[in-house]
């Protein structure tokens, strides 16, 4: 029975190629962007599930809150995790941990010269804490002693195979490694973690070697509880019979005990716990340094367009099967007339549905490696494509085809199943039928189309709309032409810096060069506490501060509202603000600040304020201004850069690379064991805008498949009007009807659906565009156009699609059509 069902579908396939064609592309075009989907979203939410006990294990974090303001940090303080172990009830184990990115040195490497690696980032210092917490697998060396020494180090697979090359596990063990001028000994090899995950450390040096090295020592904080730094992390895994409260309650008593807040105090601090599984979602805390986060509504967002393109796949295939109604009407009336059930052709169209499903599965299969190559610039190169090879992954195309098939499939089955025989072998199966209920069904399907599409198309105009605001907004300081270099930061000093900067200043392709830290528009954030007097009143603030030379005003083109400039005799005596800063002291204008005083700034006194300068963004727009102060710099960190503007290029000219190799050159005299590494500054306010980039990207693409869908979808419900009608057609051509009256006539229906598609969708696009707005400090308006463009996108993308089939009923010859009369 079975086999037969298959035959007779493939028999019905081959008669009737083109619906056949139009349904397998439809539902492949779904089904290939929900795999696709389906990968993305299965790799974030896989992220460290394979950990055992993933329940009882919590990250410590530290939250603050300052006049109001709350902000959330994974670091904590050095000595916290000492005192965690020592005072803390209800914890089974506990793991610091202390990021380092230090240059690491292998003696001996492939012969009798030394090799560096620079900057490796996934190095930190722990003990056997981390490996009872998480699970690894030794290949050589023990996690009971591999880090009970100090000076002692354990390196992952992949890592020790990088040092170590033509060794083997064993012989790896006893040999030296050296971070920085830390020198360590090997004394355990673990396997890599394969499964996707944020921990992907593969250097480990003993946490005692802290207290052995006292520069280490030192630059850790060992003692210090009044400093926070994002290199120190801590973990814990609680007892199965504690909970998370009681730790917290502790944990506060800590904070109490060790780091009370001071009198009068605007601020307060707190020790908070982050389950595990909330680590890779959380971008209030965020990960690691070297990791980022996944933002779940992003993952939700692409499970509904999935969702959508799926459902899009589904109409079409109901649409242009019922349209294919009117052709299978008699087979079905001779098949039941010869004695088939119901239930039998029930069966007879799901097995043709899911045959169809089925190759729309295997052309999505090859689709997606092609696909994900597509979206290679904003997708993690660990998502793969081995979809065989996973059980979930495999799992899900089953499911999905299934899925499909009845959703697809089972309506359609129904109702052709049901075709009285009596009437189809009259002709009469379709009498009537633009006003049955089906025919409302299939409207209702395509109007559900349409406002899909709409909204697609009108996300998409909005998302760029935000995104070219963006970038081509005056952020108050020059984007063009400037570029900066970080000096290596283990080396350099502030003699090389300066010896540095006279050597690019005598460029002749350079307009003017000055040292400070980060660039007015950065993610580098340095804030301290202000306290001023506004009247009579003593107020405190958070204040950014930008620390530069006499040049870093003049560089980025910062507008100087009042006052002067900036100068070297200014350190610890007197500063620029920001005009955000002067009217939050209470000073209407700018010329008013000149002169006052602060009382207090980043450990120093009555700091007097110079000069007022006009507001600049400092981060993206999604963060308003803040108060901030511009100081002249002078140690190693606010010397660190050198910012450079550039003079303008001839038409044609090639000054800018002329300069870049130059700058090159001088730089290799000063630093000839580290790259040259600079960036545009243009460049990089772009990155600040990455994700909404990708969503615009990954909206574009949406919008166009929900389109090419859509327009399938016409395909059938053109065919099924003018199937309709062919006798109606015929009647109004022998009456004197031309075929654009003819084609206006069949279109009409259409431009209807499509404009009561348009008003249902407009409030809901409304709702959701002027939501995603908010996350926006400043924001593009929703404008009218939007809304008019994609119903007028669509109604004439609907028009040009299903025009192919009313002209040909249109021009068709009418004897044919009534010739049964």
């Amino acid at each position: 029975m079975i086999k037969n069902y298959f035959k007779i579908a493939f028999r019905s396939f081959w008669r009737h190629k083109l619906f056949t064609l139009i349904n397998i592309i439809g539902l492949s075009i779904g089904i290939s962007a929900s795999v696709v989907i389906f990968l993305i979203v299965h790799y974030d939410f896989t992220f460290d599930k394979f950990h055992q006990d993933s329940e009882r294990i919590y990250r410590v974090v530290s939250d603050f809150e300052f006049q109001g303001q709350k902000s959330y940090f994974y670091g904590v303080t050095t000595p916290l995790s000492a005192a965690v172990k020592t005072e803390v009830t209800g914890i089974e184990y506990v793991a610091p941990l202390y990021t380092l990115s230090p240059d690491v040195s292998i003696p001996n490497y492939k012969g009798n010269t030394p090799k560096v690696f620079k900057a490796q980032d996934r190095v930190t210092l722990t003990d056997k804490g981390y490996f009872k917490i998480f699970k690894y697998k030794w290949l050589a060396g023990s996690a009971e002693t591999a880090l009970n020494e100090p000076n002692q180090t354990v390196l992952t697979s992949e890592q020790a195979k990088l040092y170590f090359p033509s060794l083997s596990y064993q012989q790896m063990l006893g040999k030296i490694v050296t971070y920085d001028t830390l020198k360590t000994t090997v004394t355990g090899i673990v396997q890599t973690l394969t499964e996707n995950t944020d921990f992907t450390f593969h250097d480990f040096i003993s946490y005692s070697s802290s207290a052995a090295n006292k520069g280490l020592g030192d630059s850790m904080q060992l003692t210090s509880w009044g400093s926070t730094n994002s290199a120190c992390g801590l973990f814990i895994k609680i007892l199965p019979t504690s909970n998370a409260a009681n730790i917290k309650k502790q944990l506060a008593g800590l904070m109490k005990k060790y780091n009370p807040p001071a009198p009068n105090s605007n601020g307060s601090s707190a020790f908070n716990l982050q389950l595990l599984s909330d680590i890779h979602f959380d971008r209030q805390y965020g990960t690691f340094d070297f990791s980022s986060t996944a933002n779940k509504n992003t993952l939700y967002g692409l499970l509904a367009i999935a969702a959508f393109l799926l459902v899009l796949g589904c109409i079409n295939f109901i649409n242009l099967t019922t349209a294919q109604a009117a052709q299978r009407a008699k087979e079905i009336g001779i098949r039941k007339t010869m004695g088939s059930s119901r239930k039998q052709l029930v069966f007879q169209f799901l097995s043709e549905t899911f045959l169809i499903t089925l190759f729309a599965v295997i052309i999505s299969v090859v689709l997606t490696p092609v696909i994900l190559k597509l979206f290679s610039d904003f997708i993690s190169p660990n998502i793969k494509a081995d979809l065989l090879g996973t059980l979930d992954i495999l799992l899900f195309l089953v499911g999905l085809t299934l899925v499909v098939s009845v959703l697809a499939g089972f309506y359609p089955a129904l109702m052709l199943s049901g075709y009285k025989p009596v009437a189809v072998l009259k002709n009469q199966a379709q009498s009537n039928s633009s006003k049955t209920r089906n025919a409302w069904l299939r409207k209702s399907l395509t109007v559900s189309q349409f406002i899909i599409a709409q909204f697609f198309i009108m996300a998409t105009v909005l998302v760029s709309k935000q995104i070219y605001f963006a970038l081509h907004k005056d952020i108050g300081s020059r984007k063009d032409a400037i570029l900066y270099i970080n000096a290596p930061y283990k080396v350099r000093t502030v003699a090389l810096n300066k010896l540095m900067l006279n050597k690019f200043s005598a460029i002749p392709q350079i307009e003017i060069a000055g040292l400070a830290n980060a660039a007015p528009f950065s993610g580098s954030t340095n804030t301290t506490i202000a306290i001023y007097k506004n009247g009579k009143t003593e107020s405190k603030t958070g204040v950014e501060i930008k620390s530069g030379d006499e040049n870093y005003i003049y560089i980025y083109g910062i507008k100087l509202l009042a006052g002067r400039n900036i100068q070297a005799t200014d350190t610890g005596k007197a500063l620029v603000i920001n005009n955000t800063f002067a009217k939050l002291m209470g000073y209407k204008h700018p010329q008013d600040a000149i002169g006052k005083i602060i009382e207090k700034y980043n450990g120093q006194q009555n700091i007097r304020i110079v000069g007022v300068v006009a507001d600049f963004y400092e981060r993206s727009i999604h963060t308003a201004i803040k108060p901030l102060v511009i100081a002249y710099g002078k140690g190693d960190y606010e010397t660190g850069t050198l910012h450079v503007r550039l003079k303008p290029e001839t038409a044609g000219g090639n000054e800018w690379k002329t300069a870049i190799a130059e700058m090159t050159r001088e730089w290799k005299k000063i630093y000839p064991n580290d790259d040259f590494s600079y960036q545009f500054y243009d460049e990089s306010i772009k990155q600040f805008y990455t994700v909404e980039q990708h969503m615009a990207e990954l909206l574009r693409w949406a919008t166009g498949l929900c389109i090419l869908i859509s327009c399938l979808g016409l395909i059938g419900l053109a065919i099924y009007t003018t199937n309709q009608r062919t006798k109606e057609i015929g009647v109004r051509k022998v009456l004197g009807a031309t075929v654009a009256q003819i084609v206006k006539l069949l279109s009409t229906e259409l431009v209807w659906l499509i404009v009561l598609a348009s008003l249902a969708v407009t409030p809901i696009a409304w709702y959701a565009m002027n939501s995603w707005l908010q996350g926006f400090a400043e924001r593009t308006s929703i404008s009218w156009w939007i809304f008019a463009t994609s119903a007028i996108g669509m109604l004439l993308a609907a028009i040009f699609t299903s025009s192919f089939q009313t002209i040909k009923a249109a021009i068709a010859n009418p004897v044919k059509s009534l010739r049964s009369e």
